[in-house]
């Protein structure tokens, strides 16, 4: 990788909502030895704002992608000690805060999704929009790819994947049309199914709201690389990782993924306390204050300049006290109060 690839890296991925990130963020990061984990790396445009925001912190940052963390790594070169890259899947995030020799981090970030680095490499196959092997790995060194699940998965599970995470109302038909053109030959090119989805769904729904294979596309891609079910380990155990005074914040792209976060978020910011008690017990009091109202939107400005931040969806807490899985987390590390 060139000094040149590096810099146009750099120059074509816009962090998303960078300045609120970094301002939610911060706070939590001001003392000597301050840690925060990037559970989705990137490119690492937001681990480096944070770095030159926040000059006591150190940044473990983890990517399931080694081209990924290959380029983030040499962008991040100059602070040295203060960047760490780990190989992972963010639902891993526990055993990486612990082989880093932490017991806790002061701060998460999570930007969920496909990342813009993988959308503009044609050959990893993520985008409808370029003819391409339908790869679709985050990780390109293990797992199923997107063309194997197309030529292995019943009608009944194509048809489930589709609706599920691509929220596809024709997700029947476009699933009976995979395994009717499978039994003909593979469906191994992105360009193949981009065509089989607009020949499988009415002329009327064909360019209403852009091209219609972009759900077969997330779909596939969410399944692939089990991104729900990634997350749903991932949030809890962040929230577990998080000191008292804490912070994490969430960058959702999708209804799924933005579902997954505010229940985690709202279940913690919630007493726990029956109804009716005169005297609400501290280990019934929430563990989480939420610091966004909602789910903040990037600014029309934003969404006009960076089209990825469209649909982004931003929520964020802070740890108010602990919990017994997070003192649990304290007792396997032998460190526990």
């Amino acid at each position: 990788m060139t000094d040149v690839e590096i810099d146009d890296a750099a120059r074509r991925h816009t962090p998303v909502m960078l300045g609120r990130c970094v301002e939610l963020l911060a706070p939590a990061l001001t003392e000597p030895g301050s840690v925060m984990v990037d559970a989705t790396l990137g490119m690492g445009g937001h681990t480096e704002a944070v770095l030159r925001r926040c000059p006591n912190a150190t940044v473990i940052g983890l990517d399931r992608d080694p081209h990924a963390l290959a380029l983030a790594g040499r962008r991040l070169e100059e602070f040295g000690s203060r960047f760490e890259a780990v190989h992972a899947v963010y639902d891993a995030i526990l055993t990486v805060i612990a082989a880093s020799g932490h017991d806790q981090v002061q701060a998460v970030l999570m930007d969920l999704g496909v990342s813009s680095l993988q959308i503009d490499e044609p050959e990893r196959g993520f985008s409808y929009a370029q003819d391409a092997p339908l790869d679709m790995r985050m990780d390109p060194t293990t797992g199923t790819t997107a063309a194997e699940v197309l030529a292995s998965y019943s009608e009944r599970d194509l048809a489930r994947v589709l609706r599920r995470y691509g929220e596809e109302r024709f997700a029947t038909r476009i699933a009976r049309a995979i395994v009717s053109a499978r039994q003909v030959r593979p469906i191994e090119r992105s360009a193949e199914l981009v065509e089989l989805v607009l020949g499988n769904i009415p002329a009327a729904a064909r360019w209403a709201g852009g091209n219609p294979a972009k759900r077969t596309f997330q779909a596939l891609r969410i399944e692939v690389n089990a991104e729900i079910e990634v997350l749903e380990r991932a949030v809890p155990a962040a929230v577990e990782a998080l000191a008292v005074g804490g912070r994490i914040a969430v960058l959702a792209y999708h209804s799924l993924e933005d579902r997954l976060v505010k229940r985690t978020f709202a279940r913690g910011a919630t007493s726990s306390a029956p109804a009716g008690l005169p005297v609400e017990p501290e280990t019934h009091r929430p563990y989480l204050q939420l610091l966004t109202r909602g789910a903040e939107e990037a600014s029309a400005e934003e969404r006009l300049a960076n089209p990825r931040s469209a649909s982004v969806r931003l929520r964020a807490a802070e740890r108010l006290r602990p919990t017994p899985g997070h003192l649990r987390f304290l007792d396997r590390r032998g460190r526990a109060a």
